[in-house]
């Protein structure tokens, strides 16, 4: 090991029997001694490999590693930088041969620290070394050794002497072991040199503190620890040993995992398995056939106690799920169906968990051959616990050649198993035919009879439906498909039978076609659906084409020859033939009369029941294509008389008379709202002539007051788009009064959502509405008068006086800008209704009379505080002095009905006194009320008790003043305190050593150096900082900044922590502070503790204050008198206390 101030050089060499030495320095001591040498050893079977001639050998130093060549030439081949990291950290060095990429060569893993770097090292072609960086590990810990043990696995030792197994390719941890026993002999002597006096550099005898190379070794598996008092040695179990050891705790279920892993080539760290992978396999899944045998004795043997049910089935639910579920991934049905299902059968509990586990794999046809033994039993056990749907799905994914097909199918019977039945006869015996036989003799009586199925009879027909349609389509049913060379032998005999005249036991009074027409009976439409989708299927050969015309015959003769089917049943019939008629490769004949007798039945005028059934199947009928088996102009006389308005409609767009169809909807009661919709997308949408559009606007105009009488809202949107010129000349027309107002209003409210940009009407029109509007709903003149844009003033007003609409009328007069003469109008009112109060007698009438007056007094107080801001001293009290004597007035009178109201007065007018406070000086308003006649003699007491409100209100708003002063004044005291405590608080370092150069601060001895401090924690050499722009002259004084936390806040601004300049030697850091101002720490400090009180501005509210107490004073209250416009931070309504406790400051 060289000393700090050796350094490495190349071996010696002989040269014609002299010897001699030619030297050549790789690198410095002064830059960082070597610590680990570690060549790249090579085994027997792996001597051959062309990296082993060039001797390669890896050196770690304290900054960088190599990997260096000894042969033939002495080369540097990489040189790697550590960069920035713990002083302290061990550099590590491990070689080992790993198979990447089909290839076996050499990796190097180094690391320093926690992160271990792998370098994977190959030689081309032309004999030149290469090194490539693979995945690095991250680790949460440092190391002191790190060991190969094999290829894929790596035993990590971290400094507080605990073992890490690890995966590389994963980077999975497999395993931790602290091994404290150990005493690990560690090499600090040698490193820190204390034999020749300690000549070795203090980064190197840091290093040392934790250096064990000596002291572990690793070779053939095994690795080597050296303690004080022994040598350990540490291996891998092969994978037979670990299974073994769960096996040992009784851990069975672990030991099958971990067994099936090693089985799927997932295991890590596995030893002890070799061969090609089928050798493998089998010698795994023996072991695994001897676990699940021991585990099923186990778990008989361990059963609990025999009486209680539930401890024992939840103790095999435990267990022999995972004993079916590792014989089935072994492929070991021989071994579940025999040995385990034996031992089992011991147990009657054990016997049904097993057979229940059978289920889930049956399902998912994982598990298709089960012997004919444990299907029987298996069987029976769902019979017997009454899960029969589970029982049914398990049928149909089983073979079942080897069951009693009798036995099954009685049992499926038995229990409306339709599906399962269904399937034991087709997989079993290939009869496609008994299971439609049976399913029509249980539907087809009440059927014939006229009467309505039970719900397991529609059960039955639906599946009977599904069961045709798969027959007849190639698939099995209920799953799966029917063999290929079955396929056309199936649809024949399905065909076959569906068309037999008579059924096999049918009685002498039974109809020809028995199962046509119980299937038409059933559903008609799903019935033709199916026969529909299988016209689809077939070929175009005679045999087909036969099939074809014989059931369409057979189907006109059941339903056109029978009165027993409904117009909508012999609709669908007649739809499903227009649609086989309209394919082009269509091959069926149909007599057209019976087209034209269907429509005499569905257009029959002297029957009105199911019109709406009519109308549609007609509909359906002619979309299908059975248009073309009609004469038009018969079809639409009929679809008129019969009233068939989306008939006539079809009819009239197939002839582009689009002006028509305005009068379909219109007589249609069902569709009338979507008239609107329809002319304005004949009108709007492209694709229309020009003479169709006119012909269709001409209409619409015409039908203009049918249209307002069913809908004024959209037909006023109607005529807004497209009738805007026409206008006035449809107002003209209208004669109902009420119609023209509901007209007017949708066109004109903006609250109704119609354009106004649209419209261009004169003045008069509108006024018009306003008319209108006050004889039909005066309730909504004035807020209609709000939103409404375009109105003349003048005539407004006066047709607003014409009805007496004083609040609507003293709105205008408000917006023309008289405001006296709005107010007097609110004045007005408000009086009259005080008249009715104190001329009332009747108590009755009393409380909404009340209401009625505070509300008109609220409007009229209203109106007085939105104009105030913008009126003089006197206009103000021309408006506020009026309305307090008329709420005072009835006040004075004497009577006996005075107790009626007179605290209800007395609670108005001082509401009205609170709120002309804000505009009218106290003094003004209490000369006013003493120079009244009647409280100028001396009686005061009628007005005692607006006084002693008035002097409440002052009261209060003093004392929050007061507390809201002192509060403020106690949080600015604990700022400042708190600020000061914070700016005088020493400052500890996190680290001893220098964040740049990372050397302890006490070990600089350069006078001109010294150390920084920040409030963040991090310590700097001032000297390291300049060398990184990090500090900066201002007014003759330097300003530092912290390098890491500037370094940090990429792509933000950065933060300028300043700190206080620490002088001195290492040894003290005392503070110093040359000038009383505050410095940009201190700033910063104050400005976050600012943001933990944020809130309204203390300047702004101490300002507030000040002004409250130095202002000039008039009367009581003095703080709401002056210009109201001033604001105040009082009055702002953003304004809040902020009461809750002061935030406690950092320690």
């Amino acid at each position: 090991m060289p000393t700090h101030q050796e350094q490495p050089f190349c071996i010696s060499r002989r040269v014609m029997g002299v010897r001699t030495c030619e030297s050549r320095c790789l690198f410095s001591g002064s830059k960082g001694e070597v610590c680990c040498i570690e060549p790249l050893h090579t085994k027997l079977e792996l001597r051959d490999h062309p990296i082993t001639q060039y001797s390669l050998l890896a050196m770690a130093s304290l900054t960088k590693i190599l990997v260096i060549g000894l042969k033939p030439s002495l080369k540097v081949w990489m040189t790697f930088p550590y960069g920035r990291m713990d002083p302290s950290s061990v550099p590590l060095l491990a070689w080992h041969f790993v198979a990447v990429q089909n290839s076996v060569n050499p990796m190097l893993a180094f690391c320093r620290g926690d992160v271990v770097h792998f370098l994977l090292v190959k030689r081309d072609d032309t004999g030149a070394i290469h090194v490539t960086k693979q995945r690095q590990l991250h680790l949460h810990y440092d190391l002191i050794n790190f060991t190969w043990i094999n290829s894929r696995t790596a035993v990590l030792l971290d400094s507080v002497e605990k073992l890490h197994v690890i995966d590389r390719q994963t980077q999975e941890e497999l395993e931790t072991i602290e091994i404290p026993e150990v005493q690990l002999v560690y090499n600090s002597s040698h490193f820190k040199s204390l034999a020749t006096g300690g000549n070795v550099s203090e980064a190197l005898a840091l290093v040392g503190e934790k250096a064990c190379y000596q002291s572990i070794s690793s070779c053939g598996g095994q690795i080597f620890y050296l303690g004080t008092k022994s040598v350990h040695v540490m291996t891998l179990r092969s994978w037979r040993e670990r299974v073994d050891h769960l096996l040992k705790q009784e851990r069975l279920t672990d030991a099958l995992a971990l067994a099936w892993s090693f089985y799927e080539g997932k295991a890590k760290a596995v030893v002890g398995l070799s061969g090609d992978t089928s050798k493998r396999k089998a010698v795994i899944a023996d072991r695994m056939v001897e676990i699940l045998l021991h585990y099923a004795d186990r778990t008989l043997k361990k059963c609990p106690d025999q009486g209680k049910i539930q401890v024992m089935e939840q103790h095999f639910q435990d267990v022999v799920p995972v004993i079916v579920d590792y014989c089935l991934l072994l492929q070991r049905t021989d071994l579940l169906f025999n040995q385990i299902y034996d031992k089992m059968s011991e147990n009657s509990v054990a016997k049904g968990i097993f057979l229940e586990c059978l289920e889930p794999y049956i399902l998912s046809d994982k598990l298709m051959g089960i012997t004919a033994q444990v299907m029987k039993d298996l069987l029976l056990h769902f019979q017997d616990k009454n899960r029969l749907e589970n029982l049914e799905a398990c049928i149909v994914h089983m073979d079942v050649t080897s069951l009693d097909i009798q036995q099954v199918v009685l049992l499926c019977w038995e229990n409306h198993l339709y599906d399962a039945m269904i399937y034991v006869y087709n997989s079993g015996m290939n009869d496609f035919i008994s299971p439609m036989e049976k399913l029509f003799k249980v539907i087809a009586p009440p059927l014939n009879a006229g009467k309505s199925l039970t719900d397991e009879q529609v059960i039955m027909g639906n599946k009977l439906l599904v069961y045709i349609s798969c027959c007849l389509a190639g698939r099995a049913y209920p799953l799966g498909d029917i063999p290929e060379d079955l396929v056309p032998l199936v649809k024949n005999q399905v065909f076959e039978f569906l068309i037999r005249l008579h059924s096999t036991e049918g009685s002498a009074d039974e109809e020809v076609y028995p199962y046509v027409r119980t299937l038409l009976h059933f559903d008609t439409r799903e019935f033709l659906n199916v026969l529909a989708l299988t016209f689809e299927d077939f070929k175009n050969d005679k045999q087909a084409v036969e099939y074809q015309q014989r059931i369409v015959d057979i189907l006109l003769k059941v339903m056109v020859e029978n009165s027993d089917f409904t117009p909508s049943q012999v609709g669908c019939l007649f739809t499903f033939l227009a649609r086989q008629l309209a394919k082009p490769n269509n091959t069926l004949f149909v007599n057209r009369t019976l087209f034209d007798q269907v429509l005499e039945f569905l257009c029959s005028p002297d029957d009105d029941s199911r019109h709406s059934e009519r109308q549609q199947v007609l509909l359906e009928l002619l979309h299908a294509g059975g248009i073309v088996q009609f004469e038009e102009s018969r079809l639409i006389q009929m679809a008129e008389k019969a009233e068939f308005y989306q008939i006539c409609e079809f009819m009239y767009e197939r002839e582009l008379r689009y002006d028509k169809i305005i009068g379909c909807y219109l007589h249609d009661p069902v569709r009338k709202e979507e008239v609107f919709n329809y002319i304005h997308n004949i009108l709007s949408m492209p694709g229309y002539s020009a003479e169709e559009k006119q012909s269709v606007w001409q209409k619409a105009l015409e039908h203009i007051e049918e249209l307002l009488l069913l809908s004024p809202c959209k037909a006023a949107d109607l005529v807004a788009i497209h009738f805007s010129e026409q206008i006035e000349s449809i107002i003209t027309n209208l004669q109902d009064q009420f119609l023209l107002f509901q007209f007017l209003r949708s066109l004109l409210d903006p609250r109704e959502g119609i354009n106004q940009d649209l419209i261009h009407l004169p003045p008069g029109i509108t006024e018009q509405f306003i008319e209108l509007l006050c004889q039909y709903s005066p309730d909504q003149v004035l807020e209609t008068l709000k939103v409404l844009e375009y109105c003349r003033l003048e005539e407004t007003i006066q047709i607003t006086q014409k009805h007496q609409l004083h609040e609507a009328s003293s709105y205008l007069l408000e917006k023309k800008g008289d405001i006296h003469g709005a107010f007097l109008v609110m004045l007005e009112r408000l009086q009259s209704k005080l008249l009715m109060l104190t001329q009332d007698d009747e108590s009755s009438a009393e409380l909404p009379l009340l209401e009625n007056i505070e509300d008109t007094l609220v409007k009229t107080i209203a109106l007085c505080q939105r104009n105030s801001h913008n009126l003089d001293q006197q206009q103000r009290e021309a408006l506020w002095f009026p309305l307090l004597e008329a709420m005072m007035s009835p006040q004075k009178l004497s009577g006996s009905s005075q107790c009626q109201y007179s605290e209800s007065l007395k609670s108005l007018t001082m509401q009205v006194l609170n709120n002309m406070a804000a505009f009218i000086a106290l003094p003004s308003i209490l000369q006013r009320i003493l120079q009244d006649p009647v409280y100028g003699k001396g009686k005061l007491g009628e007005i005692q008790g607006l006084v002693l409100g008035m002097l409440d209100t002052f009261n209060y708003e003093q004392t929050l003043l007061e507390t809201t002063t002192n509060l403020l004044n106690h949080d600015l005291h604990w700022s400042l305190c708190n600020l000061r405590a914070s700016v005088t608080r020493g400052l500890t370092p996190k680290q001893d050593y220098c964040c740049i150069c990372l050397q302890q601060y006490k070990r600089r001895q350069e006078t001109a150096d010294e150390i920084i401090v920040f409030s963040c924690g991090h310590l700097y050499h001032s000297l390291c900082l300049l060398s990184k722009e990090c500090g900066t002259v201002t007014k003759g004084l330097m300003r530092w900044m912290c390098y890491k936390c500037n370094s940090s806040n990429k792509g933000g601004k950065l933060s300028e922590n300043f700190s206080e300049l620490k002088k001195g030697s290492g040894a003290s850091l005392a503070q110093a502070s040359s000038e009383s101002l505050l410095d940009p720490q201190q700033i910063q400090a104050f400005d976050q503790l600012c943001r933990l009180n944020r809130g309204t501005s203390r300047l702004a509210l101490l300002t507030e204050l000040s002004r409250g107490h130095s202002g000039e004073k008039h009367g009581l209250l003095s703080i709401s008198h002056g210009d109201p416009a001033t604001s105040s931070v009082f009055q702002n309504e953003n304004f809040k206390l902020h009461l809750a406790p002061p935030p406690l400051a950092e320690d």
